[in-house]
């Protein structure tokens, strides 16, 4: 039997929907086999053609990124529950895949938006982690 003691639950942020249904299922996933939750956000990199922005606009949206996902972790995590936060920058899904691969989770489990046509049953960051990651991926919708 499996057990998925290092799960993975990547977020957005700005989107309740990435995390309301899928956040649960990872928890109680961890809360079966006495694991460790992950959540990961992504916070994209600067676009180049926006010299423009300020020096520090990067160390600013991480660290934004970094108070919101303390804020979430607080109030939806169990107490007592082993959880760490995690926030990357670059490519959504890569980093996903990225760091699912470097910390050998066992699990990722992630929200997928209700697919339009041409999509082809799978959000495009889901779709992407479901093919390239080493682990199984649960996909909430």
């Amino acid at each position: 039997m499996l057990r998925f003691e290092k799960i993975l639950v990547p977020i957005d942020l700005g989107q309740e929907s990435s995390w309301k249904e899928a956040l649960p299922v990872a928890i109680d996933q961890a809360q079966h086999a006495d694991g460790e939750l992950h959540i990961v956000t992504v916070v994209p990199e600067e676009p180049p053609q926006l010299a423009w922005l300020p020096d520090d606009y990067s160390a600013k949206m991480i660290a934004h990124a970094e108070s919101k996902i303390q804020e979430l972790e607080k109030s939806k995590i169990p107490e007592g529950m082993k959880a760490t936060h995690h926030v990357r920058q670059g490519s959504i899904y890569s980093e996903i895949v990225s760091l699912a691969n470097d910390m050998e989770m066992d699990l990722i489990v992630m929200a997928s938006h209700r697919p339009e046509l041409k999509d082809y049953l799978l959000g495009p960051n889901a779709a992407k982690v479901v093919r390239h990651a080493k682990c199984p991926v649960l996909v909430v919708r």
